[in-house]
């Protein structure tokens, strides 16, 4: 018996680590400077990213495309020609250095930070107040992780909220009420609507951007959590890229991203 689950923990090891990886094509070249700024990233912070890429382009010639969803869709061309990627975590940035070898670690730079949140169905109808009732018995769940194969900034948050006061009972608690892991906030979403789960934890450019779908709850300060948005520029990009990520952190940029959660 031993050996038998020796041989499955291995497996799933592989299979997790050929599955982070194998979005790498060592056969593409990396030439991004074509006089566009193409920055890559997951869905979720693109909707306050376009409002300040509209701003920008107004009083600069050169034209911004945000590229953003899964990373499956996007990956090959981003290995192409991507002047920047954004990433919704540290983690997931991490993860994304790994595919795309030309970027430095050392030059990604963390530029908003936002809470998790609790998501509603609209009008919150299992009035939802706080971390407390989501261990309800007749709550349901969503939450979004990468289940060991996928890149999302979701990856352990739910579990980091629940275990916030160390308590292992509100894990097994809040754990028992989960009824979707969803492969990115996208999925979460979908999976929140179709399903009409009481609640999804997630992050407030989600409730704020769908509100015509879902209210957000915020979680108690003592248990929420904080992941960054962070950026890093090719070495080999546009040189408009690094002006535009300048302007990200302007005074009227950070107000346009303060409208969808995104502080600093």
């Amino acid at each position: 018996m031993k050996k038998i689950i020796s041989v499955a923990v291995l497996l799933l090891g592989c299979t997790s680590a050929f599955a982070q990886t194998v979005l790498f094509d060592s056969s593409i070249e990396h030439k991004p400077k074509d006089g566009v700024i193409k920055i890559y990233g997951a869905g979720g912070p693109h909707t306050a990213l376009r409002k300040v890429a509209d701003l920008w382009e107004k009083q600069s010639a050169t034209k911004v495309e945000l590229i953003a969803g899964p990373e499956s869709r996007w990956s090959a061309a981003a290995q192409a020609d991507a002047d920047a990627l954004w990433g919704t975590s540290e983690q997931a940035m991490t993860a994304f250095l790994e595919t795309y070898k030309t970027f430095d670690h050392d030059k990604a730079i963390p530029i908003y930070i936002s809470p998790t949140v609790i998501a509603v169905q609209k009008g919150n109808p299992k009035n939802i107040r706080g971390f407390d009732d989501l261990l309800k018995k007749d709550v349901t769940i969503i939450v979004t992780d990468g289940k060991g194969i996928y890149n999302t900034s979701g990856t352990g948050t739910w579990e980091d909220v629940a275990g916030r006061k160390g308590k292992l009972s509100d894990i097994a608690g809040f754990r028992k009420n989960i009824v979707g892991y969803t492969l990115g906030s996208g999925a979460g979403f979908k999976a929140f609507k179709e399903t009409k789960a009481d609640a999804w934890l997630t992050w407030p450019n989600w409730p704020i951007s769908n509100a015509k779908d879902m209210d957000m709850v915020y979680i108690d300060k003592d248990r929420v959590i904080w992941r960054d948005l962070n950026m890093v520029v090719s070495p080999k990009a546009d040189p408009e890229t690094q002006d535009f990520l300048d302007f990200l952190i302007t005074e009227k940029a950070q107000k346009i991203m303060k409208t969808e959660g995104w502080q600093r």
